[in-house]
């Protein structure tokens, strides 16, 4: 599979009139399912409405012409919200603009360094935990405009914490008709479906909204209340980029990039069973990364596959990236002619389909099957993801999430392996398929059973090795893989045994042990004799060294 080959190129080869009216219907219902939620996502982001759409314009264009899936749908997702709204409020749009190219940027590298595969290594534990911690961060941050809550003048509520804390301390202010507005579109968003899958709820919850607040006079804030709204397209600008803010912005960039490479890739596993075809991840990653810096130069904000928009897509009959761009320039012509009257659209109804968007990516059944099921360590992993997401943030989560996983594994593969001596009767042993062998006398042997590294490298310099032994037999049959600080102390073991006069003879040395004894000269300092093809040959070894002693 070459590392960029965008899927548009296949999927036109037998393209004919039947596909391309699936697709342009699929593209359309897309974008309505898409138009809500990019709005809702980018006053969630703490930018202004319409940049939600320039990103699942411009991002949803470029990346469905580039991409690695033949259906995958991208644009603004719920998982950025928290991290953008945070690089807003510290660096202002212009630091956003940059942290975004950046990612895009690095997703371009990923994408040709080939580490599409890699992403498989982040562990399930902490997609689930910062997923259901983003989630919950989502709801908080919607708790005032669904109470229709009023905080003090100068009210600092940035992170999620401060949000919260401000909510606890001004909810005595809630509104109650923005409650009711906010009840009815959320009543709306879950009966919905259930009556009509074909027209999204969160598009009928909108227009009963703006009906609801736009004829009864009712005292809720709306969308043009609290923001600017230009029905302008994208156009393009370059930002000014200092230095210093690059060194600022590499750490939400790389979260950005990570996160987008995690989103996108899910997205197109599960689009790939829907559909029966394979991605090319590498491609998938170039192009997320392309689509990123186009999104930043042209005033939107981070982007990736959104799994939800990619299954309606599938669902509604799209089986190309041409239903992607059918997607973006729907998207564009909404832009230009309703945008205008987006600022009717009460910020309750906002509230009510983040909440629906917290609730669909919360994975709660997931975690509660993780917590009932899992080994301790990984519930550990997932708790702790889970709660510095909300604590701190997204970044400060996946590095500590990744590092605490990483040690609860070393420690895990350290507890697994061990080493046993044979256990003697009457100058006999039986190996482990029950199998007797005769040691030579004055011979001992010990046999290791898993991966030798540093964090188990102490059970080899602690070998018992008893008085009068000759002969010291070390079978490596179940040792897969070893490392330079488990290889310095095997050299400890066999030069202390050179010194006592113990002959050692190492027996069925795999693979990659064997490359690196002969890489670190191991080999060479023990030389050809003292190594075993089994262990039958390394017994027979040990009696006649013991014989000619």
């Amino acid at each position: 599979m070459k590392t960029f080959e965008p899927k548009i190129i296949s999927a036109l080869k037998d393209y004919n009139g039947k596909k391309l009216t699936n697709d342009i219907i699929a593209g359309i219902i897309v974008a309505i399912i898409a138009l809500p939620l990019s709005i809702a996502l980018a006053i969630a982001s703490g930018v202004s409405p319409e940049r939600g759409l320039y990103t699942a314009i411009v991002a949803g264009f470029v990346i469905s012409l580039l991409g690695g899936s033949r259906v995958n749908i991208s644009g603004p997702t719920a998982a950025f919200a928290t991290i953008v709204a945070g690089i807003v409020a510290t660096y202002e749009m212009s630091g956003l603009v940059i942290a975004t190219i950046m990612a895009g940027i690095i997703l371009v590298i990923m994408g040709l360094c080939k580490f599409g595969v890699l992403i498989k290594y982040i562990p399930h534990t902490i997609t689930t935990g910062f997923t259901s911690g983003i989630a919950l961060t989502i709801v908080i941050g919607q708790i005032k405009d669904f109470f229709g809550l009023t905080f003090p003048d100068g009210t600092q509520a940035v992170e999620t914490m401060e949000k919260l804390t401000a909510v606890c301390k001004s909810f005595s202010t809630f509104n109650y008709q923005s409650l009711i507005v906010g009840i009815i579109a959320l009543a709306i968003l879950i009966i919905w479906p259930k009556i009509n899958k074909k027209i999204p709820g969160s598009l009928i919850a909108v227009v009963a909204g703006v009906i609801i607040v736009k004829f009864t006079g009712l005292n809720v804030n709306t969308i043009g209340d609290l923001h600017n709204i230009s029905a302008s397209v994208p156009t393009f600008s370059v930002p000014e980029i200092k230095f210093s803010m690059i060194g600022k912005l590499i750490s939400p960039a790389f979260t950005i990039a990570i996160l987008a490479g995690i989103e996108s890739l899910l997205s197109c596993v599960v689009s790939d069973g829907m559909i029966h075809d394979k991605h090319n991840s590498n491609t998938e990653l170039i192009a997320q990364g392309v689509g990123n810096i186009c999104s930043g130069l042209f005033g939107g904000i981070p982007a990736t596959g959104a799994i939800a928009r990619t299954a309606a897509n599938v669902k509604n009959g799209g089986r190309t990236p041409v239903s992607g761009i059918v997607h973006a320039v729907t998207l564009l012509l909404v832009l230009v002619v309703l945008m205008p009257y987006a600022k009717w659209i009460p910020m309750p109804v906002i509230a009510a389909i983040l909440f629906m968007v917290a609730y669909n990516m919360s994975e709660w059944r997931e975690f509660r099957d993780i917590c009932k099921t899992a080994p301790k360590s990984d519930i550990s992993v997932l708790i702790l993801t889970f709660v510095l997401t909300v604590v701190f943030d997204l970044v400060v989560a996946i590095e500590i999430g990744m590092l605490l996983a990483a040690i609860l594994f070393i420690k895990r593969m350290a507890d697994v392996t061990k080493v046993r001596t044979w256990e003697t009767i009457e100058d006999r042993v039986t190996d482990d398929q029950g199998r007797l062998k005769r040691i030579p006398e004055r011979t001992q042997v010990f046999e290791f059973d898993g991966p030798m590294f540093f964090a188990n490298s102490d059970i080899i310099s602690s070998l018992d090795v008893k008085d009068g032994i000759k002969v010291m037999i070390l079978r490596m049959r179940c040792i897969p893989s070893i490392d330079i600080s488990a290889l310095h102390a095997l050299t400890s073991v066999y030069e202390h045994c050179k010194e006592k006069g113990i002959e050692v003879i190492f027996s069925h040395v795999n693979k990659q042990p064997k490359k690196v004894m002969k890489k670190a000269g191991f080999w060479d300092m023990v030389g050809d004799e003292g190594f075993a093809k089994n262990i039958d040959t390394a017994l027979s070894k040990a009696e006649k060294i013991v014989k000619n002693s």
